[in-house]
């Protein structure tokens, strides 16, 4: 069995990546809980702890320097969260083996997606819908070089349901779908990576505390495992908060499709090993 020593450990760079790239670490933590012997489900509802932690950690600092939008992470998150709960109620009685394929799909979908664009470090042009105009979907952002950076967002409502999926995901398989939501928000809304990412911060922790109530009404959260992953969780992310503003759009983008490459190759492990 895992030691508090190596959990901690692990946990402080799962927070780290989780807190750079939007995502909740538990991509890495939950496969490492259950080959140190944690069981499945045990080490989901710890993860979810962990998720909550690392996005408290980070998204803190994110929104009082301005690069989490705060009006699309309140609406996006009515489906995630619905998303997670749907997720962490039916984990006793559905497989989740088959999402692993389908989202290795996706992820490798939106990497073709997203190659094209690692160059450009502004956000692309877009037309915002009606409801984008009415919502104010919209903010600026300073980069590292003091350039106040403006940019519009469009098609919320046709990012909802992909941002239900990802909820569905955390729920079932105890990650904090980051990757899911960052690329959705670029590619079908418009944001610019940095924005994207620091947003996806911000909702994970809301879509996990969402998922994790009913892991705390089921008995699946021991707290002797999820305190010292929520300790090393928010270590990490605070140290990835103070790292994120010194990267470009170009390294943010470039170590976030690394990562894509990374959790492809994990998600059709999983698929194929029935993890």
């Amino acid at each position: 069995m895992i030691g508090i020593v190596e959990v901690l450990l692990l946990s402080v760079l799962a927070g780290f990546i989780g807190s750079l790239l939007g995502l909740g670490g538990a991509l890495i933590l939950t496969p490492i809980l259950v080959y140190f012997g944690v069981d499945i489900k045990s080490a989901i509802g710890a993860s979810m702890v962990a998720i909550i932690a690392t996005s408290s950690g980070s998204a803190s600092s994110y929104v009082r320097n301005g690069f989490s939008n705060i009006r699309v992470a309140f609406f996006l998150e009515l489906f995630t969260s619905v998303g997670a709960i749907a997720g962490a109620v039916v984990t006793a009685y559905v497989a989740p083996t088959f999402l692993y394929f389908f989202f290795a799909a996706f992820l490798a979908s939106s990497f073709y997606a997203l190659r094209g664009s690692l160059g450009n470090p502004h956000p692309r042009e877009v037309q915002q819908d009606e409801l984008s105009r009415t919502l104010k979907l919209e903010g600026t952002y300073q980069d590292r070089t003091g350039e106040v950076i403006s940019y519009k967002v469009t098609k919320p409502l046709l990012a909802g349901p992909g941002m239900f999926v990802a909820g569905l995901a955390a729920g079932m398989l105890g990650i904090g779908g980051g990757a899911f939501k960052t690329v959705i928000q670029e590619l079908v809304m418009g944001m610019p990576t940095r924005v994207a990412t620091t947003t996806s911060n911000f909702i994970i922790g809301m879509t996990a505390l969402a998922g994790a109530s009913v892991y705390f009404a089921t008995g699946l959260v021991h707290i002797d495992l999820a305190a010292p992953l929520a300790i090393g969780t928010t270590i990490g992310a605070l140290i990835g908060a103070r790292v994120l503003p010194r990267l470009s759009n170009r390294t943010a983008r470039t170590f976030f499709m690394t990562v894509l490459l990374v959790l492809i190759v994990e998600m059709l492990y999983k698929g194929v090993s029935g993890f």
